[in-house]
């Protein structure tokens, strides 16, 4: 069998780039090792170009904001719930603090101001700063001068929000813990990070992107279901890529687990960069240099995923448990030592006589030997006793059902270290740095490419890594 185009994985992104290819012309095979999708929503940002490309709008997408957008749990019972509508989480916060609720409208207005930033960088491959070409020098020129057009607030603030932690950001605006825990959480999704590390007020403004102001999740959709119906590609489900074949320095197709060779003229991945450069490709192919690069990507999974049986119907709908600032540091603090947190931050989602629950921190890398059933079900245990400190009438009602590590999804998904978005958010790993500087979707192998969530943007953006991707290799 051949094909012009095989993509490895049909996650959103790799959805995204073999559409986009097969569109130019070519005649594309997604390969993907697991079976049917659940038709779990996808949550992040669909950007508007993605779905103007592909017209996923006429296929069905559907997008939703949910309303109240967060529901956090309070000492006394209650709960904080944020809405869409600015002046409804206004009302919210004044119970908290007035003066914070005085604060929410400007902060709201400034920060979506800065994620329309990131939103402009997020659709385009990031620019060369390191190239004399030209075009690379002009795209520079239009990065600088679109923050420039934004004011001179809004430069100063950029330039100061993007090192900086979350908790400064945040201890400089508001005084309510419950309103910072609620903003900290978002800005360590999927961080190995405390809200006191640098760097962590850009992963707040990262989930705030394809936003209304004020709102600090993005979206769930059916973005990767619509992709899968669509018609003009080839899906072949248990097909598990062992190898990326070479000749002379070009990829020349793959080989299966079952034996099977498929050979391509173009080969994409959706994998993360380390599984696919490093796993995929045999060694010796690399150069150091670019080899220790990917190496060193930080793929430190730290979320672990806890699904809780009930006797009958969740009270709520959705709970975040991140009371403060200090609470997610302390969190922080074990994982950093190798531990499983004892207090996890936790967010929990109802559906019908189960709750998933996010669980953070939960490290890879366990400073006492890995991951086995004991540390599993105390880590269950743990996420129990958070859940009912903040909802104490499930009090005898819930069971672990399962306890999925970073460990199990890099065993069961391919996800190296279990990171989700395939390389943590970090300053040293965004933009043109991602996945490593001056190769954003081109690799030393001729004819292969990335396209997954290691590249830029990275994780929570719904299929802008796969278009810009495709862009790239129609461009070559």
């Amino acid at each position: 069998m051949s094909a012009d185009v095989l993509v490895i994985g049909a996650g959103v992104n790799g959805l995204v780039a073999a559409h986009a290819l097969a569109r130019a012309g070519r005649r594309v095979t997604v390969l993907e090792q697991g079976a049917a999708s659940t038709g779990a929503p996808f949550v992040g940002w669909v950007p508007p170009q993605v779905v103007r490309e592909l017209g996923l709008d006429r296929a069905g997408l559907t997008i939703r904001h949910a309303e109240p957008w967060v529901s956090s749990a309070l000492p006394d019972g209650t709960r904080l719930e944020l809405s869409v509508d600015i002046a409804k989480s206004q009302e919210a916060i004044k119970r908290l603090s007035p003066s914070d609720a005085a604060k929410w409208p400007d902060f709201a207005m400034r920060m979506r101001r800065l994620a329309g930033v990131l939103e402009a960088l997020y659709v385009q491959p990031p620019p060369d700063v390191e190239s004399q070409d030209p075009k690379e020098l002009l795209h520079l020129a239009m990065v600088a001068l679109k923050v420039r057009r934004l004011g001179k607030e809004a430069v100063i603030d950029l330039l100061r929000i993007l090192p900086m932690s979350s908790a400064e950001l945040l201890d400089d605006w508001f005084e309510s813990d419950a309103l910072k825990g609620v903003l900290g959480a978002a800005s360590v999704m999927h961080l190995h990070q405390g809200p006191r590390s640098g760097g962590t007020a850009f992963n707040l403004l990262h989930h705030h992107v394809g936003c209304p102001a004020g709102v600090f999740r993005q979206p769930a959709s059916n973005v990767r279901d619509v992709l899968e119906r669509m018609p003009g590609i080839e899906i072949r489900r248990g097909a598990t890529v062992t190898r990326i074949t070479v000749d002379g320095g070009r990829a020349t197709g793959v080989q299966l687990a079952n034996g099977e060779e498929i050979a391509a003229a173009t080969i994409v991945s959706s994998s993360d960069p380390r599984r696919t450069m490093l796993g995929l490709l045999a060694p010796g192919w690399l150069e150091p240099e670019y080899a220790r690069a990917v190496k060193n990507i930080k793929c430190r999974g730290v979320a672990a995923m806890v699904t809780l049986d009930l006797k009958g119907a969740a009270p709520f709908a959705s709970l975040l448990i991140a009371p403060s600032l200090a609470h997610l540091e302390r969190a922080y603090d074990d994982a950093k030592y190798g531990r499983a947190s004892r207090e996890p931050w936790l967010e929990a989602r109802a559906e019908g006589n189960r709750i998933l629950v996010h669980a953070q921190y939960a490290p890879y890398a366990m400073r006492d030997g890995g991951w086995d059933d004991a540390r599993r079900a105390a880590f269950g245990h743990a996420v129990v006793a958070r859940l009912l400190s903040a909802a104490p009438e499930l009090t005898g009602a819930i069971t672990v059902r399962d306890v999925v590590t970073p460990k199990d999804l890099e065993a069961t998904q391919g996800l190296t270290e279990g990171q989700a978005y395939h390389g943590e958010l970090t300053l040293d790993q965004i933009l043109f740095m991602r996945p490593v500087p001056g190769w954003p979707y081109r690799t030393p192998i001729a004819s292969l490419y990335l396209c997954g969530a290691g590249t830029h943007p990275g994780g929570a953006i719904a299929g802008a890594s796969g278009r810009n991707a495709a862009h790239e290799i129609l461009r070559s």
